[in-house]
């Protein structure tokens, strides 16, 4: 994937996606990126039924910009579910009209499932919570990073992805 520096402004609310095999873990900011808040999970099938799911988030919450968590190795390397996060976000990049980034998300299960404790959730209530806190700890980790950002685009002349930073 090319990368290059992205110079648009990020604009809100943001979405924010946990992919999960099973479940999509799901989070908005405000605006002004002050709160976040977690969502209920997404079923995972199809894809043209999570397209859809994440439309109605994306018309219901008025969502300006797509994160989407990217599943690094601890060593920052990238194994089979990074790439197919990078293909899923493509996808998703050519399917909306919105800007859609990466934001590495290396132990984010780890913190959800801390944060959540932290709330006083019961044990038996934070498997049902914790894809939202996931994708609410990506959006969080997106909205105060230092480091450049991931922007996927897809460019229809070249056939390919490429990822701004």
């Amino acid at each position: 994937m090319k990368r290059t520096k992205d110079q648009l402004p990020v604009t809100g609310p943001i979405l924010a996606l946990d992919l999960g095999e099973k479940l999509v873990g799901a989070a908005i900011s405000d605006e002004r990126f002050i709160t976040t808040k977690r969502l209920p999970p997404l079923k995972r099938s199809s894809w043209k039924k999570l397209l859809q799911d994440i439309r109605k988030l994306v018309e219901r919450f008025d969502a300006q910009t797509i994160v989407v968590g990217l599943p690094l190795r601890l060593d920052g390397s990238e194994g089979e579910a990074a790439k197919n996060v990078r293909r899923l976000a493509s996808n998703l990049a050519r399917s909306v009209v919105l800007p859609v980034y990466l934001q590495d998300e290396r132990l984010t299960s780890f913190a959800a499932t801390e944060n959540l404790k932290a709330e006083g959730m019961k044990p038996e209530d934070i498997p049902a919570l914790v894809d939202g806190e996931a994708a609410a700890t990506i959006l969080r980790d997106f909205l105060v990073t230092d480091q450049e950002r991931m922007r996927v685009v897809y460019d229809d002349n070249k056939n390919q992805d490429t990822t701004d930073e």
